[in-house]
């Protein structure tokens, strides 16, 4: 399998923010949430999860402030309504990263990631954990998100408050 993205992941990390897939932009720039409409390295920097705000290029320096990145479709990228389901080998494979690295908190950048992992329905917030790892579900910093986004705030920074407390 060729992944359209380069995990960004080692032992140790405070959280790993996992989406459904690279977006067609972001495998063109070859960078996690390089659309330009993409809240995403906003948001971070905002709630105080990074003291600068980065730029989509950058997203390797994420590792400085205990942050990773992944994708629960590794080998395929596009908006959510495009790119193909999670299989049962990708949440497999998200669930051993998890385990071997062992990060504080896994976040799902939107409820779609997070419901193909969880396999159903899940409400934002606080999911089951895996191992000792927090898993959290979070609000899509996507363009296509844009009518959610003033909760979308709300839940970032209450989960920020979360990795910050730990």
């Amino acid at each position: 399998m060729t992944s359209i993205l380069p995990d960004l992941l080692r032992p140790n990390l405070s959280v790993v923010f996992c989406g459904t897939a690279a977006g067609t932009v972001s495998a063109e720039a070859e960078a996690y949430y390089a659309h330009p409409h993409n809240k995403f390295w906003s948001i971070v920097h905002e709630t105080g999860l990074t003291p600068v705000r980065l730029r989509p290029h950058e997203f390797r320096k994420l590792l400085d402030f205990k942050i990773g990145l992944t994708d629960l479709v590794k080998d395929a990228h596009g908006n959510d309504g495009v790119v193909r389901r999670a299989t049962a080998a990708d949440r497999a494979a998200l669930r051993a990263k998890i385990e071997t690295f062992k990060p504080s908190f896994l976040a799902f950048t939107s409820k779609n990631a997070g419901k193909q992992f969880l396999e159903g329905e899940v409400p934002l917030g606080s999911q089951a954990p895996i191992g000792g790892t927090k898993v959290f579900v979070l609000p899509s910093t996507s363009l296509a998100a844009r009518w959610q986004w003033s909760q979308t705030f709300e839940h970032w920074h209450s989960f920020a408050q979360e990795v910050i407390r730990a």
